[in-house]
């Protein structure tokens, strides 16, 4: 059975896209965002293992029907480029976040008062 995204899903994907294409995030908002991203990612990747997994039990019995296999690889075919996605929006947050930080830090290094 191929589940709908859950609203969490979308909203962290949004809050991901938006980011990583260049909107402004405090640090806790991207702290926040990581860790929803990445209990995002870690659900999709057991959905996937359990299907997998569903799979190759149903794929070595000869006498599993054809429509659970079906169902299966269906189900696969919907997870696998959420999870892509999941990933890659992952990786771009790690970017951004960096971008952010070091911004941030040449900021504070050139408005310090200088010592004579």
């Amino acid at each position: 059975m191929i589940r709908p995204p859950d609203k969490l899903d979308v909203a962290v994907a949004t809050r991901l896209r938006e980011i990583v294409a260049g909107r402004p995030a405090t640090e806790s908002e991207l702290r926040a965002v990581a860790d929803q991203a990445g209990g995002w990612a870690r659900a999709l990747e057991a959905q996937v293992a359990g299907s997998e997994a569903r799979l190759t039990a149903l794929n070595s019995d000869p006498t599993s029907p054809l429509a659970d296999i079906a169902s299966e690889v269906r189900r696969l075919d919907a997870l696998m480029p959420e999870l892509a996605e999941a990933r890659s929006l992952l990786a771009g947050l790690e970017r951004r976040t960096r971008e952010l930080r070091t911004a941030w830090l040449k900021h504070h290094a050139e408005s310090a008062p200088r010592l004579s």
